[in-house]
């Protein structure tokens, strides 16, 4: 028995050392075999609220449906937030691998060489389909002839209104088809107490792009027609915008909400309409998905008197774009996600769902959007307003001139600064770095 015991001891104990020895040969084989290698991306967006939960969705939907690459999604405050962010994190070589930009941002980037171009991605993909984006909104990513980032979504400004206020206030909507009506429009239905405003008449978004966009419909150019002297200062720049700040600080029967950390102020807005303290005001196409349309109303940018042959408000894109000093396997990962987020449901999905314009033909002739369309109408104003747009202006200083302009609508809309003073030093600091450029130096 003692020897039939000791045998089996020895037994156990030489099969417990084969296992070790399998374990100590084998280990990195069954590791490949169990877990493959996944390529983690971050992916910074400058979205918060609705459309930062529904980005958090979608990167959560990506990373579920494939194991080759994981997104990392980190949201920053706001677009120029991101944009400052991921200048600083070039500078430090650290980069993330895709980062979502508004289309001057974009252009500055590419301009200094720091994305990488996209179009061998592009050609080596035979399922990208180039050809079916949007043109006006694919070639805001183009710079020179070469794609350095790929639109994930397009937005232009319109007019959201109360449609209970308008109606007790006898005012047809019909009125917003002219800055000059939209003026008696929100003066009828301002409502004071002494010296305080109850309800403002509307709300510009405080920031260039709607004044920009006044301007263009009265005929405002932003150069000479050979391109070597900055026109910011012209007759109608400074008629369009005098316009908002007369009715802001003298007239008192427009609004602008300033101030606080990221989209604050854009959100301070929305909620002064929904909470009935303005009849009106002037966002995004993507506001719509913090929007009852049960109570408000959309309604195109107007025009001005006299000026209606004019293009109307510029149709933007916000576009993906990957970062040029990361390893070639980040690239290629990051173009996956890219190609993901850009294919025909999911842009037909972020439309649905936020107002956005979506970037891909296909979209618009799925079943799904052509349901969604008959059933919230609404939706086609901004796609209505963009029959009417001018594209986006390509910045020639890298992006000095929209800078300039960003502090002169300050000056005008906050802190009461005549336009033809604002934009006057807006022209002169401006041009000096059309100059520059010109001069063959860098305005950056």
């Amino acid at each position: 028995m003692r020897r039939k015991a000791k045998s089996l001891i020895w037994l156990g104990l030489a099969v417990t050392l084969g296992l070790l020895v399998s374990c100590v040969y084998h280990p990195i084989e069954s590791k490949k075999k169990a877990e493959p290698d996944v390529i983690k991306i971050e992916f910074w967006y400058g979205l918060s609220g609705y459309l930062g939960e529904l980005m958090k969705e979608i990167i959560d939907d990506f990373n579920q449906q494939q194991t080759g690459v994981q997104v990392i999604g980190v949201a920053q405050g706001s677009y120029e937030e991101t944009a400052q962010a991921l200048r600083a994190a070039i500078v430090r070589q650290k980069p993330p691998a895709a980062v979502l930009l508004e289309d001057q941002r974009m252009q500055f980037f590419a301009n200094i060489g720091a994305l990488s171009p996209l179009d061998s991605y592009i050609h080596a993909d035979q399922d990208f389909h180039q050809e079916d984006f949007v043109d006006s909104f694919l070639s805001q990513g183009e710079f020179h002839g070469v794609t350095y980032a790929l639109p994930m979504y397009g937005t232009t400004q319109v007019l959201y209104y109360r449609k209970d206020l308008f109606a007790q206030g006898g005012v047809d909507p019909e009125m917003l088809g002219t800055w000059e009506g939209l003026a008696e429009a929100a003066k009828k239905l301002t409502k004071v107490n002494g010296q305080e405003v109850l309800v403002y008449g509307w709300e510009p978004m405080q920031g260039p792009e709607n004044l920009i966009d006044a301007a263009i419909s009265r005929g405002g150019k932003f150069l000479s027609a050979d391109g070597k002297t900055v026109t910011i200062d012209g007759p109608a720049w400074i008629e369009a915008w005098e316009f908002f700040r007369k009715a802001i600080h003298e007239a008192k029967v427009m609004k602008v909400n300033y101030g606080g950390n990221g989209w604050e102020y854009w959100y301070a807005t929305i909620h002064d309409v929904m909470q009935g303290r303005a009849a009106g005001y002037t966002g995004s196409s993507g506001d719509q998905g913090d929007l009852d349309f049960n109570i408000i109303g959309a309604h195109i940018q107007p025009a001005w008197k006299g000026y209606e042959g004019y293009p109307r408000a510029v149709a933007h894109a916000r576009a993906i774009g990957i970062p040029d000093i990361i390893p070639e396997e980040q690239k290629e990962a990051a173009f996956q996600w890219i190609k993901y987020i850009t294919s025909t449901e999911v842009t037909a999905r972020w439309s649905m769902q936020t107002g956005y314009l979506p970037v891909r033909e296909s979209a618009m002739d799925t079943e799904s959007y052509r349901k969604f369309t008959r059933d919230n109408p609404q939706i086609m104003i901004p796609y209505q307003q963009t029959k009417l747009a001018t594209r986006m202006f390509f910045d020639p200083t890298g992006g000095k001139i929209y800078e300039a302009l960003k502090v002169a609508a300050e000056k005008v809309e906050i802190h009461n600064i005549p336009a033809q003073t604002a934009l006057k030093e807006a022209k002169e600091k401006s041009q000096r770095e059309l100059d520059k450029v010109l001069a063959g130096g860098d305005s950056h």
